[in-house]
């Protein structure tokens, strides 16, 4: 509470004590409140303070006494404190994997937001503290019982006494060192450009929580003469397979692990998803029998709800490996139906007679009816492309990786339809995305579409351009 009734004494030595002292006195809305100096001339000091406020027309605490220009000033936030509660403020809401990547983005800015203070810990120490044992809400919780490295100990404790205030950042030195942060790997190597944009975005997302809490004025990154690196954003068609490369492959998986273990088989079905129906992998991994529409003969449909997407038990609520999420870019609860021709439904109904299903009902699984890992599918498809592809193509980007069936499942139904919007609904896609990645297949019928021109053009005489050195 304020309170603008205040009364300044005189300076009073005391004499009472071997030292002298002098006391400053003033009263606030008749409350005492005093102060004891060994010298006068910083009691005088203080005074002078007081009666300036008082002049100033400053309003005194009825608590402490003080006015507000001389109320102690709290401490500066410094940026090892802000991530933490920039994280807990995120994390509830998050996918695994978006907290994945906002604790690795925040491990990499951190150390080059902090004094150049010795024993400085290497930046691989200072990550991997960050991002296992500190920026995760658990491990920051008094219950927390793991074991902490040494070498882990002595980082967290340096970042606490060498991490700069927030709003240090508004320096372009140290603005400036959070952006190059970014655009480097441990080795000192440059990122990959997608990278280098992920953390960017995250980095903006928490300065612009530091404005939000008061931390500070405005962004200061736009004011430095830095580029973001552009993001290819066309999928090379090299990858790409047409679909007699694709059967070759599907049966090279069948081979893999021998007719026993049975290790392709049970994926065979796996990969044809992702081309035949342009599924996403962790979509397949999820895939319910429930969900299958498998008649004898024609189409049938696959019904979507839920993915399983790989994260790392480290960022999932249950502690498990996969996360359990809705649909990409759908809300929550919504499905998607996909239609599926006949060659895809003889896969998956030759599968479920031939494996059946998980206990949860999943159409895939494991040989211990598990969730089927993202490396162990990518160990697979890297042995089919042995059996199947030359070595020239196997040296190459041709279906390098199992989402490459995704990519060319969604090409093959662009250039046969000819229609953007109902491929870009079956595959999950805003139609943006479908022509930003995938309009250089529509691009091979520009030969078709000129022949056509060139034939209204003669239909109408005008095919010819005039020579521009006749006379009329």
């Amino acid at each position: 509470m304020k309170s603008y009734k205040v009364k300044i004494w005189a300076i009073r030595k005391n004499t009472t004590s071997k030292r002298p002292s002098y006391q400053v006195r003033w009263s606030v809305d008749g409350r005492e409140f005093s102060a004891v100096y060994g010298t006068k001339a910083l009691a005088e000091s203080h005074r002078a303070d007081l009666v300036k406020a008082t002049r100033n027309g400053e309003g005194f605490d009825t608590e402490t006494g003080l006015p507000d220009s001389l109320m102690p000033k709290p401490k500066a936030v410094t940026w090892y404190e802000f991530a933490a509660l920039y994280v807990d403020m995120k994390w509830k809401d998050a996918a695994a994997k978006s907290r994945d990547g906002m604790t690795d983005a925040l491990a990499t800015v951190l150390p080059s937001l902090a004094e150049e203070q010795p024993t400085r810990p290497s930046d691989r120490v200072l990550r991997r503290a960050l991002r296992y044992f500190y920026l995760a809400p658990a491990s920051r919780e008094p219950g927390e019982t793991r074991e902490v490295p040494s070498d882990v100990a002595k980082a967290l404790a340096w970042l606490t006494k060498a991490s700069l205030p927030v709003a240090a950042i508004a320096d372009p030195i140290h603005g400036r060192a959070a952006l190059d942060a970014i655009t480097r790997k441990l080795d000192g190597t440059r990122a990959g450009t997608e990278m280098i944009r992920r953390k960017r975005a995250v980095l903006a997302n928490v300065i612009g929580y530091a404005i939000e809490r008061g931390e500070l004025a405005e962004n200061p990154l736009p004011k430095i003469r830095w580029t973001m690196p552009k993001t290819v954003q066309r999928l090379d068609r090299r990858r790409v397979a047409n679909p007699r490369q694709l059967e070759e492959l599907l049966t090279a998986v069948s081979y893999v692990g021998g007719y026993k273990r049975a290790r392709g088989r049970r994926l065979v079905a796996f990969f044809a998803c992702l081309y035949y129906a342009t599924m996403r992998p962790a979509e397949v991994v999820n895939l319910k029998e429930s969900g299958c529409h498998l008649p004898e003969t024609g189409w049938g449909s696959l019904t979507i709800e839920k993915t399983k997407p790989l994260a790392g038990k480290q960022w999932t609520d249950s502690g498990e490996s996969h996360d359990d999420r809705g649909l990409k870019q759908r809300a929550e609860g919504e499905t998607r139906v996909i239609p599926i021709p006949p060659v895809l439904v003889a896969y998956l109904r030759a599968h479920l007679d031939e494996f059946g299903t998980a206990t949860d009902g999943r159409v895939f699984g494991n040989e211990r009816g598990g969730l089927v890992g993202s490396s162990t599918y990518d160990r697979v498809w890297h042995e089919a492309r042995m059996y199947a592809l030359t070595e020239p193509q196997r040296e190459s980007l041709l279906a390098q990786r199992p989402y490459d069936l995704r990519h060319a499942g969604i090409s093959f139904g662009l250039r046969a339809t000819r229609d953007p919007a109902r491929i870009a609904e079956r595959a999950g896609h805003s139609v943006e995305v479908m022509m930003t990645r995938y309009s250089w297949v529509l691009d091979e019928h520009d030969a078709s579409a000129n022949k056509v021109m060139d034939d209204a053009l003669r239909a109408y005489g005008t095919d010819n351009a005039p020579d521009p050195q006749s006379d009329g």
